[in-house]
Order: structure tokens, then C-alpha cells, then sequence
């Protein structure tokens, strides 16, 4: 009873505000700076905060507590802030619901109604029994004076006759037993109604909304990042389930609180309850402008550390191309900048939120002292109409009702905030889809001859409509024919498939099929008869035979057997432990790029498709592989309409018909032989080549060597990087998925055994976080004079509650007094007293505030900037750990630092408040009466067991809840961003069961919980009735036998539940404090986590002459995540300063994984790597990485503008403008760059997103060459260019290398011809080195290499 009554109107706001903002600022999450988290169903969160968190309860760890909930669940830009957000209506929230389930919310609102009203009936109850005990003492009071004394120690007690005080508190304690037992009842149901009927229309609604996000159509998601959806797939959905759920019950049962304590007012007492009713304004109005205050200030500092986790997600998702160009410390830097902006606003909120909450506990003192001042008045006037029981209920149901309104406004605001998620997810549903794969609609023929003709096409992308794609393109392809598309990267090659496919309608112009315009055929029959090969294939996390299922469903085990060695993929998957069976990984991270390749091909295979479509299909084949998957591909264009796009030129020359684009049209057609005479584009084109046969051969070479990296790559940022990759325009994804698989495997080689390890020490922190509460206050250290004074404070505010309370019981006392004068006397001097403690209150509130809130927000920003600091020391295998996915640290940064400060300084003030209340409390309650003491400590126990039971149960759900939902999360993840591939597959269908049953899981288990919800939150509700009755009764048998008189069965009464409430409140934080233990223990492990590979080391020599010269000796290395396949077995070659060593050879064999060694990503199993003469181990890391510049097959650029990505290449120093303008020049972009309308200041997007691959190659070669490096490592470095980009690039490479050490991997081998030294590797190995005139005339592996390539 008391907790509810006490409990301050902002205190409770503001408890719930941080994580309801107010109702104006109905404002969707920002998809972009949400740090996404499972699904919260949380039952009753508001309800609990409000009714069972006590007076004074509200520390600063609370409201920190609140934020870093908030700052999981929704971000909210602060200029947004002003914008009026369109939401759906109230109704419309529960479009979703069906009949059983509205019926069901109806009988959960009619329990909280009637709920509602139970507290304000209790104070009726409360009244009467008052009017007991006070003329039970009047009868004392009046022959007290004479008698009292004398017999007080007497063995026969004095009786009165008139007044039979234990009959009637058994009565009152009967009727206190019934409301709790009804609130028992009716609290289950309420809650568990809701959140049975929230769970279910939650369900509908996620899979609804994931269905329609999978029938988009291609420039929606051009336009709705990827991070976006999955986001509102979580936190959007999570908000509007919070809004269905039992806030709407809570909300009725504030305001029905709210109507009876007003109407039980005016009954009992009209009089004081208007007077009580003129100050109610001011409380309602201060407890408002606080919470406005907190939510305004809690979104903007949300949205300044947003940018801060959007900073660390984009480095760390690059995390290899941050350590090859020693960018560890400008990340930092960056982080740190960004951190400082949220520090200082959380400053500002602590001390706005709590001087509120100083002024509301002042208000409702001052409340206090009027009302028992006017109260006694009143008595004295009119006795006949007012009595102390009547001024008490009408005290209690009139200040009740007045904050029920207060504390019902946060739910109203988490209502509103769904109906402004639900707004954006409605409307995605509802939106009309044009290119529909779902539909029925539309013509599906009989056959397909597959005549394909293209008229006067012109198409912009629809996310950037002022580039003119293609410009009056117009093509025929007759049935069974090949037509091969050539051209320039950018000019529209892939884009003419993307709309053959009808992933993008034309703006004019019409393509037809079979003579029908495309528009009018059903868009799946359409993909259905299509089977496509892309740039960069997109493998699922499941078997390789599933993954070739996918291209049909109904293959049987002999289909996909064929079409695996016409692909010429049987010989490696014959090799593999599981054959078919064998998991990918997730993107296919365990496999090479040109196992993937193939793969895909026979995916494409599989279908027996009418129109194959070969979008660089061998691109990423070694030469090897690619004349047999080639010859396999020729196999299966017989009798098929094929369209190749192809950069490497010899691939095509067999084409019936060969198109030369240019600028968006098509300039010229023909055979090979009838454009060569034409002596054209494709003329200029294939010249370019043959002078140096790189582009195309450089190509495949590159992925394939990339595909052996792959093979030891890491998933987790493998998966990062390949997401950017699909999302570009068109298809440039080649390039990325190299550099990724590259990462995957390396990291999926550590993960293994570090996952190990780490799982032990994650079990060991969750379970066990035995960091003791010295360490984590020593963490605070030198904030030590804000926590001195925040103590202080804190002590001086223990005392508030236990001096409230002795002034209520003396209050009541006033009342037996007969003499009127006297009473008028006492209840002015009480009253002046009660406005004292007030005073006292607001200081010690705002004290703590502003000491605890600037100490927790400095460790907040130290820990944050130390953890960063430390994640980017660790070595590249740590990162291969899925543990350590970017997802997972991002949101670790977030929350971990945050739930720290919980833990430290404010906790600290929390156990000083609980102490100093508690003590005085015992004190003055044994001194009064020892019996009734003893009797209500042992109810304690219960009551704050009760609390503490809700949180347990609301804090197991949320997390059981959330890893459950994490499986559906990336499935949902893995389907969006590869969401190009599902839909040529038409596989949309498909993913959409996966999510659906994925959903199962958690949705049953939260029906399953919804009763333990309920129960949980009705015990919590119900109980302090019973102790209530408990308490009262036995204190009227104290009193019948004269053991104590009845002031002080009221004085210990309320001085022991105000300690109770601090305790119970304690408890009640037990889940955050483990938790920020656990965060503590989790920040500290990773502090102390000293990397082998440690970039922060000053060990090691600095050699001053540095000249490039480079050795591998008997090099021995698996991937640690991956230890039982050996990448190299004795590598053994060294190549001396100036010179260019080309290492050639298949998919695998350990060309990218001997640059990942030298670059120090990893240290060799066995063998060392010397650079001139010196074990690199020995070499300071810091400086041997800046000899080195690295260009990699899948460049991974920064979203920041062109000119800072290539100063990136230097982060020792400050780069000129003019030496950036230079290596553009040299890397061939300049005149690109210099087109664009803010040249050099152009922002390239997320990861690059805005260039095509051979713009980000380009770049990234211009940001290699700025930093001037001794030893250039060219991954497949000119892979990703069309033909004169290549030649061109190549020609700067050419001169880039003059003088310097350089190290090739490329399996176009024309590109490596005039290699000092061609190292060529199979099985980790080098089997034969030399210069290509020598190996030529040796007719060995090089040979067989070169032949199979040029035959080709």
C-alpha cells in the first residue's frame, strides 16, 4: 500500500520515460542508429516499475539502467524530435487481432478496471481501522492522565467498554484479506490476457511484415538499407508488441484507480479533497515537465552515442583493412570524438532528472503538510463530518488517484510509440508491389522458345535517378543463340540482365519474350525459366546439396550429381569429409571463391533452365578450372538463349553474337570476327587485352586465389563484407566476396579453438561473475570526489523515509489529543516539519544526481573508449571467432559500459541510502514496541520476495526470449542481404517458412510463460494487502492487552515498511547488478586479453634501411579455426628488393593466405618469414605494415568522402591534397573523380556502395600507392577492371613497382609474364619457380597453367 501511495509522481515518470519518450515525440526507431536486440515481450515492465519501486527509490543507476535499455530498444533523432511522426490509429494497432483474441483483451481490460479500484476502496478499509485504534487511545488519553501510569505495568490490563478493538480489526482484517485475494485474481488474468494476445499478433504481424519485405521490388531495398530491415524486423516490432501487450491494461487500470480515488474523495470528504486537488496541478505538472525534460534529453543522447556505435560497427566491419594500414589509432580517435558528445548529455540528463525529481519529492511533502494541517482544521471544525480515519482515506484515494494519472502516462506513451512503429511496418505491408514474384497475376505460356528483345531501352536506378544507366539501348537475341555483352565497366552490361530478370522496369522502352512484353508474363514463371550465374555467387548456410536444391527443389540425388561434374565441382566435393553434406558457412565462407563459383553454376544447372544468364561466370575460376567449366558451360548453351557478360574477351569469342556497349546503348554487333574488322569498341577492347591478356585472366586468377584464402577465411566479417558486395548496384560483387572469403577463412580457422576457450570464459562470466564490487568501484577511482560527496548525500537521503514516517505516525497521534487548541498546535508544527524534509530531500536527490551522473558517465565514456581500444588490439583470429562478429561487439560497446556504471558509483549510493534508512528504521522500531517489530521483519521477507519474483521472471523471459529470436534474426538477415539471389531463385517461399518456423520456438514458450507472467505480477500486487491485514491485527492485540498503545503501532508500522521499500527496492535491482557484473567481469577480460599478434607493442626493430628483400622458409600454417587443413606444408621461396615475385597456381593452394602472413594477420604454425634477413617477428608490427601496401582483390572503402579514403593509405601523417590528386592519377581515377559534381569530396557510401568495383579497385590502389610502400602486395589487385581500366592500371601498377619490391597473385596469368620470378604453388607448396621463359620451355605445372588459358 505504501509503496503505491508514496510513490513520486516524476519517479515513476521518469523511471518509465527513459524508456517511454513522451507522447510528442512518437517517434519510430532510427533505423540507422538502433543497436538491435531480440524480441522483448516485456509483461508488466511498467506496471512493476511503478507500483513496486518505493519512495526514494530512484537512483541514478536506475534512470542509467532505463537508457541503456532505451539505447538497445529505439533511438530517436534528436531533430527529428520536431517533426510530427505519422502513426497509425488506436484501432488500427490491433488490425491484426482476431475475435477470440479481442474478446480476450476485453475481459483483460475489465479485470484492470475492477483491479483499478482496488486500492482506493483499501483506504476505506484503512480509514475505519484508523478511527479505531485513535479512539481506543482517545479512551486511553482520557483517564491516562489519572490512571494510566499506575496500571501500565500491571498484569490486568485496563479495558473500556464501547470500542472492542480486536473485534473490529478482525473485521477490517477479513476485508483486507478479500481485496488482496480479488487483486491476486484479476492481476493474473489482466496481465496474462495480454500478453497471450500480444504474443499471437506479434507473430502475425513479423511474419506478414517479412513477407512483404521479401516481394519488393529490387529499388526498394536500393532505397531501405539493409541494417534498416532487420532492425524493424526487431525493434520495431518489438515496440509495437509492447504497445499490444499489457501496457493498455496497465493504463486502464491507472485511470480507474484514477476515477475511484476521485469519487471515494468527493464522498468521504469534499472539502480537503479540493483542497488537495489545487496543489495536485502543481505535482502533476512538475512530475510532466520532468519527464519531457529526461525523454528530450535521453533521444539526443542516444542519437550522439548512435553515431559513436555506427563509427565502431564500419571499422570493425573492415577490421583487416584498419590493421593493413595501421588505422587503429584515427579509429580511436574518431570513436572517442563521437563518445564525448553522448558523455555530456548524459551528464545533463542525470542532473536534470534527478533536481526533478528533487522539486516533485518537495511538492508532495509540502502536499503532505497541507493536507494534515487543513485535515486537523477540518476535525476541529466540523468533528461531526471529519475524523483522522476520514481525512487519511480521502488523503490516500485522492493523492492515489491524482498520480495514477501520472504513473498511467508512460504506457499511454509506449502505445503511441507503436502506433509510430507500426506506421512504417504497416505501410510496408500494405504497399503496392508492381514486380510481385507472390502473385498469381499475369501470363504464364506453355513454352518458351526464348526470344529476347530489348527496345529503346532507357533506365536510371531509382535510388539514384540522375545517372542515366542505359539511353535508348535497344537488342535482339534469337532463341538458342549466345550473345555476349562487352563494354566498360558502368556502362550497363549487368543492369540489361537485372531488367531481362524484371528485378527493375524500364523507364521507357519495353523487353519481350517470346515476342510478350515481359511486364505482362508472371514475374515467378518468368524467373522460373531463367537460371543465372552472377559476378559474385551468394551461397546459403546450409549443405552444398541443399544450396543446389535451391535452383530446384524436386532435384533428386542423381540430378545433382550430374549437374556437379558439369560443373566441375565433383572432384572437390568428393574431397570433402562430408561430400555433399558438407555445411558452407554462412555466405560459403568455407569454400574458395571458385568452389563457390562452381557451386552456383550448378545451381543455375539444375533448373534446366529455357535462358541462362552468365554474368562473369568464370570470373572467379583459375585457369585450370575455368577451360573445364568453361567447356561445361558451352555444353549447357546448346539449345538455350544464353547472355554472357564477360570482361575477359577470350571467354566470348565463340559467341553467336557479340554486342559492344558504350554510354548506355549498344554501338555495334557482331561476330568476333566481323568486329574485329569493324575495328570498334570491341576492336579497341580485345587489342588492349591481347597486348596484355591481363584483364579477364587477372580476373579469375584473382579469385581463385582468393578462393584459397577463402578457404581459410573467417565468417564472421566475411559476412560483413560480403553483404556490401551484393548490395551495389548492378554487379560488382566480384571483388568483395574475395577479400571476404579471404577473412572467413582465416577467421574461421580461429574461431574454432578460440570459441572454445571463449565459450568457457562467456559461461564462466554469465554464470559466475565473481568480479568483486572493489574491482568495479575501483574502475571509478578517480572520479573519488564525486563519489565522496554523491555517498554523503546519499547517507543524509537514507534518513528522509524514516523521518516521513515518524512525522505520519505523529501526525495521526495529534488527532486522540482532546484539547482542540493543542491539536491545532502540534499539526502546524508537524506540518512546518514535513516541509523541512522536503527541502532536505530535494538537496540530497539533486547532490547524488549530478556526483553519481558525472562519475558514471566518465566511466561509461572510459570504458567504452578502453574497450574499444582493446577489441582493435586483438589479432585477425580473434575476429574469425563468430563470437566476436561485428553485430556482437557493436552491441557490447553499447551496452556494456553503459550497465557498468549501474554497477559502480550510483550502486555504492543505493547501499549507503539502504543501510542508513534501514538502521534508523530498526532503532526507532524496537524502541516503540520490539513485538510488533518482530512481527513485521518477519513479513519483510514476502514483500520484497514478491518484487523480487517479478523481476526474476521478467528478466528471464526477456533474455530467453531474445536467443530465441536470434535464429530468426538471421535467417531474416541472411535472406535480405542476399535477397538478389533468393529472388532469381524464386525462392522466396522458401526463406519465408524458414523464418516462420523459426518463430515457432519463442512464440510458444512465451504462450507458456504468459501465466507465470501474470501470477508473478498479481503476487507482487496482492500481498501487501495480506501483511497488511496480518500486521493490523496483531498490532490491535498489542494494544487490547496494553503492550503498546496505538501511535506507535502506526509509527512502527510505517517507519519499518518506508526501510522495507529501500530494501525491497535493492533486491529488486539484483538482475542489473548481476548483470553489470557480468558486463564488468566481460569489459575487464577483454582489457587484460593481450593478443600474440599485439599492434600496441613497441617491441620489435625498426630497421632504419629497409630495402624490401622477402623470404618465406619452410612456412607451415593452418587456420586456426580450421586446424586440421593444412594451407601450407613447407613454403619455401624469397624474392630480393625490386624484383616482382607472381605466385600462380588453383584455387586453395595458399597464394592470399603467404600475403596474410607477411602482413602479420597470423604468425606461421611452422617456419619463419624474413624480411631482409629479420624474422618479421622480430620487426616492430606497427612498422613492418608500414612497408607494405596492400591492394586486395575485394577493396573495402570507408563511408567518408574520396579524397579522406585515400589519405587513409597514410595514417602516420597528414596526406596532401596535391599527393592524393597524384595517386589518383597514377591509379586512373582522377578523370572519374574530376566528373563528378563534388569531385574529390563525393561520399562513396557504406563500404563503397555508391562506386562500382572497379571505381573502389581503383581507389583502393590510389590509397596503397600514397604511403609510398617498400613492399607492394598486389591481391588480384586489377581483377574487378573492364578491359581499359585494366590496361591502363595496370600500366600504373607497372610503374609503381619500379624500384620496390613487389609480390603478384593473379591467375590471369598473361598479367605475370614478365614476373622476375613466377613461383608457381599447389598443395602449399612450391613446386617450380623461374621466369616464364623458363618455365615454358620446363613444360611443367606453369605450363599446363598457361596453355589451359590460352587454348582457351
Amino acid at each position: 500500500m505504501w509503496n503505491t501511495y508514496l510513490d513520486t509522481p516524476c519517479e515513476t515518470t521518469s523511471r518509465t520515460e527513459t524508456k517511454e519518450k513522451p507522447a510528442n515525440n512518437r517517434i519510430p526507431p532510427d533505423p540507422q542508429k538502433v543497436i538491435p536486440v531480440g524480441h522483448l515481450n516485456l509483461a508488466f515492465i511498467q506496471e512493476e516499475n511503478l507500483q513496486d519501486k518505493k519512495p526514494g527509490q530512484l537512483r541514478d543507476n536506475e534512470l542509467d539502467d532505463s537508457v541503456s535499455n532505451n539505447e538497445k530498444q529505439t533511438e530517436v533523432k534528436s531533430d527529428e524530435e520536431k517533426k510530427p511522426v505519422k502513426t497509425v490509429g488506436i484501432f488500427q494497432l490491433f488490425r491484426y487481432a482476431t475475435w477470440p483474441e479481442v474478446f480476450l483483451m476485453l475481459v483483460g481490460l475489465l479485470c484492470s478496471a475492477i483491479h483499478g479500484a482496488a486500492l482506493p476502496i483499501m483506504f476505506i478499509v484503512f480509514g475505519s481501522m484508523t478511527d479505531s485504534f485513535i479512539l481506543s487511545g482517545q479512551q486511553l488519553n482520557f483517564t491516562g492522565n489519572y490512571t494510566f501510569n499506575l496500571t501500565k505495568r500491571s498484569s490486568d490490563c485496563m479495558t473500556f467498554p464501547g470500542e472492542d478493538i480486536e473485534g473490529s480489526m478482525t473485521k477490517n482484517a477479513y476485508y483486507f484479506v478479500g481485496i488482496g485475494a480479488g487483486v491476486l485474481l484479476l492481476g493474473t488474468f489482466q496481465v496474462m490476457l495480454f500478453v497471450i494476445t500480444s504474443t499471437r499478433q506479434t507473430k502475425r504481424i513479423r511474419e506478414k511484415y517479412f513477407h512483404a519485405v521479401l516481394h519488393q521490388p529490387m529499388a526498394w531495398f536500393d532505397t531501405h538499407p539493409i541494417r534498416e530491415l532487420n532492425t524493424r524486423l526487431t525493434d520495431d516490432i518489438n515496440t509495437i508488441n509492447d504497445g499490444l501487450g499489457d501496457k493498455i491494461c496497465i493504463f486502464v487500470q491507472y485511470f480507474c484507480r484514477f476515477l475511484a480515488g476521485f469519487i471515494i474523495g468527493f464522498i468521504y470528504g469534499w472539502k480537503l479533497t479540493l483542497v488537495i486537488m489545487s496543489v495536485s496541478p502543481l505535482l502533476a505538472g512538475s512530475a510532466a515537465l520532468c519527464s519531457k525534460i529526461l525523454a528530450t534529453l535521453t533521444g539526443r543522447e542516444l542519437s550522439a552515442y548512435a553515431k559513436a556505435g555506427s563509427v565502431s560497427a564500419e571499422i570493425l566491419g573492415a577490421i583487416r583493412t584498419v590493421v593493413a594500414f595501421n588505422g587503429r589509432q584515427k579509429a580511436l580517435e574518431k570513436y572517442e570524438t563521437n563518445l564525448l558528445e553522448a558523455k555530456n548529455f548524459g551528464v545533463r540528463k542525470a542532473i536534470t532528472t534527478n533536481a526533478a525529481m528533487g522539486i516533485t519529492q518537495f511538492l508532495l511533502f509540502s502536499t503532505f503538510a497541507l493536507a494534515f494541517w487543513y485535515g486537523t482544521k477540518l476535525s476541529v471544525d466540523e468533528p461531526e463530518n471529519y475524523s483522522i480515519g476520514k481525512v487519511l482515506t480521502v488523503f490516500f484515494s485522492v493523492m492515489i488517484g491524482a498520480l495514477s494519472l501520472g504513473q498511467g502516462a508512460p504506457n499511454l506513451e509506449s502505445i503511441a510509440k507503436a502506433r509510430g512503429a507500426a506506421y512504417s511496418i504497416y505501410s510496408t505491408i500494405d504497399m503496392p508491389r508492381p514486380i510481385d514474384s507472390s502473385s498469381i497475376k499475369g501470363y504464364k505460356p506453355d513454352s518458351v522458345s526464348g526470344d529476347i528483345e530489348f527496345k529503346k531501352i532507357h533506365f536510371s536506378y531509382p535510388s539514384r535517378k540522375d545517372v542515366k544507366i542505359l539511353q535508348g539501348m535497344s537488342l535482339k537475341v534469337p532463341h538458342g543463340k549466345t550473345i555476349a555483352l562487352v563494354g566498360a565497366s558502368g556502362c550497363g552490361k549487368s543492369t540489361t540482365i537485372q531488367l531481362l530478370q524484371r528485378f527493375y522496369d524500364p523507364d521507357a522502352g519495353e523487353v519481350t519474350l517470346d515476342g510478350r512484353d515481359i511486364r505482362s508474363l508472371n514475374v515467378r514463371w518468368l524467373r522460373e525459366n531463367m537460371g543465372i550465374v552472377s559476378q559474385e555467387p551468394v551461397l546459403f548456410g546450409t549443405t552444398i546439396a541443399e544450396n543446389i536444391r535451391y535452383g530446384r527443389e524436386d532435384a533428386t540425388d542423381q540430378d545433382i550429381d550430374r549437374v556437379v561434374r558439369e560443373a566441375n565441382a565433383y572432384e572437390f566435393i568428393s574431397k570433402l569429409p562430408d561430400g555433399l553434406n558438407t555445411m558452407v558457412g554462412e555466405r560459403g565462407a568455407q569454400l574458395s571463391g571458385g568452389q563457390k563459383q562452381r557451386i552456383a553454376i550448378a545451381r543455375a544447372l539444375v533448373k534446366n533452365p529455357k535462358i541462362l544468364l552468365l554474368d562473369e561466370a568464370t570470373s572467379a575460376l583459375d585457369t585450370q578450372s575455368e577451360a573445364i567449366v568453361q567447356a561445361a558451360l558451352d555444353k549447357a548453351r546448346a539449345g538455350r538463349t544464353t547472355i554472357v557478360i564477360a570482361h575477359r574477351l577470350s571467354t566470348i569469342r565463340t559467341a553467336d553474337v557479340i554486342a559492344g556497349f558504350k554510354d548506355g546503348e549498344v554501338v555495334e554487333q557482331g561476330t568476333h570476327r566481323e568486329l574485329m574488322n569493324k575495328k570498334g569498341v570491341y576492336y579497341s577492347l580485345v587489342m588492349q587485352q591481347t597486348a596484355g591478356r591481363s584483364a579477364d585472366d587477372e580476373a579469375a586468377d584473382e579469385n581463385v586465389s582468393e578462393g584459397e584464402s577463402l578457404d581459410d577465411l573467417s565468417d564472421a566479417e566475411h559476412s560483413d563484407d560480403l553483404m556490401d558486395v551484393t548490395t551495389a548496384n548492378g554487379g560488382f560483387a566480384r571483388s568483395s566476396w574475395r577479400s571476404i572469403s579471404l577473412r572467413s577463412k582465416r577467421s574461421r580457422s580461429s574461431s574454432k579453438s578460440k570459441s572454445k576457450r571463449t565459450n568457457k570464459a562467456e559461461k564462466e562470466e554469465e554464470s559466475v561473475p565473481d568480479v568483486p564490487f572493489s574491482r568495479i568501484l575501483a574502475l571509478n577511482k578517480s572520479e573519488w570526489p564525486y563519489l565522496l560527496v554523491g555517498t554523503l548525500a546519499s547517507f543524509v537521503g537514507g534518513g528522509v523515509y524514516p523521518a516521513v514516517a515518524i512525522l505520519f505516525a505523529k501526525i495521526i497521534g495529534v488527532f486522540s489529543e482532546p484539547d482542540p487548541e493543542v491539536k491545532r498546535q502540534k499539526a502546524l508544527m508537524f506540518s512546518l516539519l514535513f516541509l523541512l524534509v522536503g527541502a532536505v530531500a530535494f538537496l540530497t536527490f539533486f547532490f547524488q544526481g549530478y556526483m553519481f551522473g558525472k562519475s558514471g558517465e566518465i566511466l561509461t565514456m572510459r570504458l567504452r573508449s578502453q574497450a574499444f581500444k582493446a577489441i582493435l588490439r586483438q589479432d585477425i583470429s580473434w575476429f574469425d571467432d563468430h563470437k566476436n562478429a561485428v553485430g556482437v561487439l557493436t552491441t557490447k560497446l553499447a551496452t556494456d559500459a553503459s550497465l557498468v556504471k549501474g554497477a559502480a558509483g550510483s550502486r555504492l549510493g543505493l547501499a549507503t541510502n539502504t543501510i542508513c534508512a534501514l538502521v534508523i528504521a530498526m532503532i526507532v522500531a524496537f524502541f516503540h514496541s520490539w513485538q510488533l517489530t518482530l512481527m513485521i521483519l518477519a513479513c519483510t521477507p514476502i514483500l520484497t520476495g514478491a518484487n523480487f519474483i517479478q523481476m526474476r521472471a521478467m528478466a528471464g523471459h526477456t533474455s530467453k526470449d531474445q536467443s530465441a529470436l536470434e535464429m530468426s534474426g538471421r535467417i531474416s538477415t541472411e535472406t535480405v542481404e542476399n535477397f538478389k539471389t533468393v529472388v532469381s531463385l524464386t525462392k522466396e517461399d522458401v526463406f519465408f517458412r524458414k523464418f516462420n518456423d523459426s518463430l515457432n520456438k519463442p512464440y510458444r514458450s512465451a504462450l507458456c510463460k504468459a501465466p507465470i507472467y501474470g501470477i508473478t505480477f498479481a503476487l507482487a500486487q496482492a500481498i501487501p494487502y495480506f501483511v497488511n491485514a496480518a500486521v493490523f491485527r496483531f498490532g490491535s492485540w498489542l494494544i487490547a492487552h496494553c503492550h503498546t498503545q496505538f501511535e506507535n503501532v502506526f509509527l512502527v508500522f510505517s517507519v519499518i515498511v518506508f526501510a522495507a521499500m529501500s530494501i525491497g527496492q535493492s533486491s529488486s535491482f539484483a538482475p542489473d547488478f548481476a548483470k553489470a557484473k557480468a558486463a564488468a567481469g566481460r569489459i575487464l577480460a577483454l582489457l587484460e586479453k593481450t593478443p600474440e599478434i599485439d599492434i600496441y607493442s613497441e617491441a620489435g626493430d625498426k630497421p632504419i634501411n629497409f630495402k624490401g628483400d622477402i623470404e618465406f622458409r619452410d612456412v607451415h600454417f593452418f587456420y586456426p579455426t580450421r586446424p586440421n587443413i593444412k594451407i601450407l606444408q613447407g613454403l619455401n621461396v624469397s624474392v630480393t628488393q625490386g624484383q616482382t615475385l607472381a605466385l600462380v597456381g588453383g584455387s586453395g593452394c595458399g597464394k592470399s593466405t603467404s600475403i596474410q602472413l607477411l602482413e602479420r594477420f597470423y604468425n606461421p604454425a611452422g617456419g619463419q618469414v624474413f624480411a631482409d634477413g629479420m624474422d618479421t617477428r622480430g620487426l616492430n608490427l606497427a612498422w613492418l605494415r608500414s612497408q607494405l601496401g596492400l591492394v586486395s582483390q575485394e577493396p573495402i572503402l570507408f563511408d567518408c568522402t574520396i579524397t579522406e579514403n585515400i589519405q587513409y593509405g597514410d595514417n602516420s601523417r597528414v596526406v596532401s591534397q596535391e599527393e592524393v590528386v597524384e595517386a589518383a592519377i597514377s591509379a586512373n581515377i582522377h578523370n572519374f573523380i574530376s566528373d563528378l559534381p563534388e569531385k574529390y569530396n563525393t561520399r562513396v557510401g557504406d563500404k563503397g556502395t555508391q562506386l562500382s568495383g572497379g571505381q573502389k579497385q581503383r581507389i583502393a590502389i590510389a590509397r596503397a600507392l600514397v604511403r609510398k610502400p617498400k613492399v607492394l602486395l598486389l591481391d588480384e589487385a586489377t581483377s574487378a577492371l573492364d578491359t581499359e581500366s585494366e590496361k591502363i592500371v595496370q600500366k600504373a601498377l607497372d610503374e609503381a613497382r619500379k624500384g620496390r619490391t613487389c609480390i603478384v597473385i593473379a591467375h590471369r596469368l598473361t598479367t605475370v609474364q614478365n614476373a622476375d620470378i613466377i613461383a608457381v604453388i599447389q598443395n602449399g607448396q612450391v613446386v617450380e619457380q623461374g621466369m616464364h621463359s623458363e618455365l615454358m620451355a620446363k613444360h611443367g605445372a606453369y605450363y599446363a597453367l598457361v596453355n589451359a588459358q590460352v587454348s582457351h
